[in-house]
């Protein structure tokens, strides 16, 4: 199990040695050690397109280095980096002239009825999350897919905790309402 207080004291004492004296190895040690979750969230964000989400992270970092003088640690520094990153994203949103076509990244054909399955539902999964308004989704991928409490994700998403938990809740009814056959599915299987 990870201690938090322990990497937040990590990140801390880094963020400290970048401010007192320009130092770009404790910033690049930052950034090795959360680079993973900001890519993992803005693929998640980009719906699989890796390149444009590395694009993005490169960007997030890029405005971590020249903010981080705002950074107040009254969060968690990775809490600050995926806002950063959500606030990056959405403004990469903003400018884009066109929406990309849906597309899966399958890098193997399924070789059983299980991986068919499962790949099945995967793409239905998708599709359902693209049913659902922009702050039911952002939330659900936040405190489900990077598994963020509803305090972080309400700080990530600059709303309400209130409002981060009443999206929550109905995105997870109208994606169970959307997926509904996979439930029977599922029952008939047992």
């Amino acid at each position: 199990m990870v201690d938090l207080d322990a990497e937040a004291r990590l990140d801390a004492a880094l963020v400290t040695r970048v401010l007192a004296g320009d130092d770009k190895a404790a910033f690049s040690h930052l950034m090795r050690r959360h680079q993973g979750m900001i890519r993992a969230q803005l693929r998640r964000l980009c719906q699989g397109d890796h390149g444009r989400a590395d694009d993005l992270a490169q960007e997030v970092f890029l405005t971590a280095w020249r903010k981080l003088d705002q950074f107040r640690n009254e969060s968690r520094f990775s809490t600050w980096l995926y806002r950063i990153a959500y606030t990056t994203f959405l403004q990469a949103q903003r400018h884009k002239a066109s929406d990309d076509s849906e597309s899966s990244n399958l890098l193997a054909e399924p070789q059983t009825n299980d991986d068919i399955a499962e790949l099945d539902l995967s793409l239905d999964l998708q599709r359902a999350m693209l049913h659902l308004a922009a702050g039911e989704r952002d939330a659900l991928l936040h405190c489900y897919h990077l598994d963020l409490s509803h305090e972080e994700t309400a700080v990530i998403l600059g709303m309400p905790l209130g409002t981060v938990k009443s999206h929550i809740q109905r995105g997870k009814d109208k994606l169970k309402q959307l997926l509904g056959v996979w439930a029977s599915t599922s029952h008939q299987k047992k």
